[in-house]
């Protein structure tokens, strides 16, 4: 598709909004924005807006609704399905909430924070934390990742098991509508059963029905003892085992259960820099389980033992170790958040982020190891993820030696076969990353047709003229 640049005279008219330093024109200051972490998107624009409040964003709404141009609302540029990625056309213009990033609200008393969109996850952590509280969405971008993204794609992470992904930390949103209407729902209710629960049609919907500006999100306590084990297992099946010997143990206290196989954990040792082995002897399967207590440090610590003593003498755990300071501890899930990058060395990769119920993880890997295969001899799953959850990132490198545009090529059957064996498992083609632009097809070919046609009612309903992110999810 050709680029066909805005007119000049509707870029003046946006610039004027938002004033001409936060209205980027010049090629080199708009890269940044078309650059996302797989590379599999090059879109092109215009004009990037940055705006600075929620009136100008509604203004900015406003004239796009009343002129027919395409929004692309982008948070932290992290996402990993394209949702953020303006198409080639050049008449999209993206809208960049990072300016939007005042921590409104902290109430300890309602355990709340108020947030506006922009605001980087690492930095809410960061203000939780000074007051003794716990926001628990955890992210390996959570450096870079922005709440408005956050939410936009509900993302997940490594503390769902304990306190669920990004939809149900939320309790309020306020969003401004493709009309430049601002709907205000920045509530603290925990309970309120007054109708349609409207704002969990904008979590989750990747900016197709409209642009979070703000939120309110849970905060909890801070653990007073947390315990962290790198365990090495046979198989997914002993994972597995012990994942409900844990449950049994430790019920919500288990806060985190992340599955490793040994390749993306060779991969690691091989190309991450500064990490340690955590186990002195090589395993089929690891996983790393971290138990938090509300109590005490002496009651985590007698809770990952319990469960690890249990399991070393049922035959379930080849081996552990449990961290011995709050350095290891740290280490540990540095290893873990390693993994992503530590694949990229090895080549191109196939990416699939799948979930399945708990008990149908160890079929799945047999199963799909088998349709790699079949698609791609001697391609290489590298397979973890949250085995709490059922959701399992099951990456394929490329075989050694291969071309990476060749093995790339495979994209489509590739997918098609690794979710055939998911759908047959009663799973989802999408955990936590989003449809974007890269499951788009698959999710209109693959699901009931009653839920496509609900979806395409309720987007038709908020944006009728069809601005908002065009070509994302349906």
């Amino acid at each position: 598709m050709a680029s066909h640049p805005l007119d000049p005279a509707l870029i003046e008219r946006f610039a004027a909004i938002v004033g001409d330093s936060h209205a980027l024109r010049d090629p080199g200051d708009i890269a940044g924005y078309l650059i996302e972490p797989r590379g599999l998107w090059h879109g092109s624009t215009s004009l990037v807006l940055r705006p600075g409040s929620v009136e100008e964003v509604s203004r900015i709404m406003r004239l796009a609704s009343e002129t027919g141009t395409p929004i692309v609302p982008q948070s932290g540029n992290t996402g990993l399905v394209g949702g953020q990625m303006p198409d080639a056309s050049g008449r999209e213009v993206i809208l960049s909430l990072s300016r939007l990033n005042r921590i409104r609200e902290i109430d300890v008393k309602s355990n709340t924070a108020t947030v506006e969109a922009g605001v980087i996850l690492q930095n809410l952590h960061d203000a939780a934390d000074e007051v003794d509280r716990l926001f628990p969405l955890s992210l390996a971008s959570q450096g870079s990742c922005q709440i408005g993204g956050n939410l936009s794609s509900n993302a997940g992470g490594t503390g769902v098991l304990a306190y669920g992904n990004a939809r149900e930390l939320c309790l309020g949103v306020e969003v401004v509508l493709p009309t430049g209407e601002v709907f205000d729902d920045l509530r603290k209710l925990k309970k309120d059963n007054t109708g349609y629960d409207l704002k969990n049609l904008f979590v989750g919907a990747e900016g197709t029905l409209g642009v979070i500006t703000a939120a309110v999100l849970k905060l909890f306590p801070k653990p007073r003892g947390r315990e962290v084990a790198f365990v090495g297992l046979g198989s997914a099946s002993a994972a597995l085992d012990l994942f409900s010997l844990a449950m049994d143990r430790a019920g919500a206290s288990l806060t985190a259960f992340e599955l490793m196989e040994q390749r993306p954990y060779d991969f690691t040792l091989k190309h991450a820099p500064g990490v340690v082995r955590p186990l002195a002897d090589d395993w089929p399967w690891y996983v790393l389980m971290e138990i938090s207590s509300g109590r005490s440090a002496e009651d985590a610590r007698g809770l990952v033992e319990d469960i690890l003593s249990a399991g070393l003498e049922a035959g379930t755990v080849g081996d552990a170790v449990v961290s011995a300071s709050i350095g290891q501890a740290n280490a540990f899930w540095n290893f873990r958040e390693m993994l992503p990058e530590s694949q990229k060395p090895e080549g191109a990769s196939i990416k699939h982020d799948i979930s399945v119920p708990i008990a149908s993880i160890p079929a799945f890997i047999e199963q799909a190891a088998k349709a790699v295969e079949a698609v791609s001899p001697g391609a290489r799953p590298v397979c973890f993820g949250h085995m709490g959850d059922g959701n399992l990132h099951y990456n394929i490198t490329r075989p050694v030696g291969a071309d990476n545009a060749v093995f790339l090529a495979l994209y489509p059957p590739m997918n098609h076969a690794v979710h055939e064996v998911v759908r047959s498992l009663g799973g989802s083609i999408s955990a936590e990353h989003g449809i974007g632009q890269l499951k788009r097809d698959e999710l209109i070919a693959t699901a009931p047709p009653m839920a496509i046609d609900l979806m395409r009612r309720v987007k038709a309903a908020f944006d009728p003229a069809g601005i908002m992110n065009p070509g994302k999810v349906i």
